[in-house]
């Protein structure tokens, strides 16, 4: 409580001062601004280029796929090994309302990891995948 300025009557002030308040809310709300970004950061990949593609927004209702070059998978940015990761595929699509897998691939990532996935997702019945990839820039078939 504070002491209230200007008035004869001398009593307390039981208002609530909200300058502390406003400054806690703005130092908080900078932290967040912060650290939003690398917390959806995701997996570190180089994707291939290519000429031919098409947009398709890269948000929570997709599930991803991630091939590192060093042959480790990731399911929706979560590491999983190659024998889990077909019911690690499966949760994720029933977690989500799109039943869409989108494969990420690194530009190094042995070409025997990448088939043996699309094997897998074959065998598993999962028909709706696309391969994502970098737009060439400058290239041949260019816009």
């Amino acid at each position: 409580m504070g002491m209230s300025v200007g008035e004869k009557s001398g009593g307390l002030n039981s208002e609530i001062n909200i300058t502390p308040l406003a400054d806690v809310m703005l130092v908080l709300l900078i932290i967040v601004m912060l650290i939003a970004p690398l917390l959806t950061a995701g997996v570190t990949l180089t994707l291939p280029e290519a000429t031919n593609t098409g947009d398709k927004p890269d948000n929570d209702n997709n599930t991803t796929v991630a091939v590192t070059s060093d042959g480790r998978y990731f399911v929706d940015n979560v590491q999983t090994t190659q024998q889990e990761l077909l019911n690690s595929i499966n949760s994720a699509l029933d977690r989500k309302l799109e039943r869409i897998l989108l494969v990420k691939a690194d530009v190094n990532a042995q070409y025997s990891a990448v088939m043996e996935l699309l094997d897998q997702l074959q065998r598993a019945g999962i028909e709706n995948v696309a391969l994502i990839t970098e737009r060439q820039v400058g290239g041949a078939g260019g816009e």
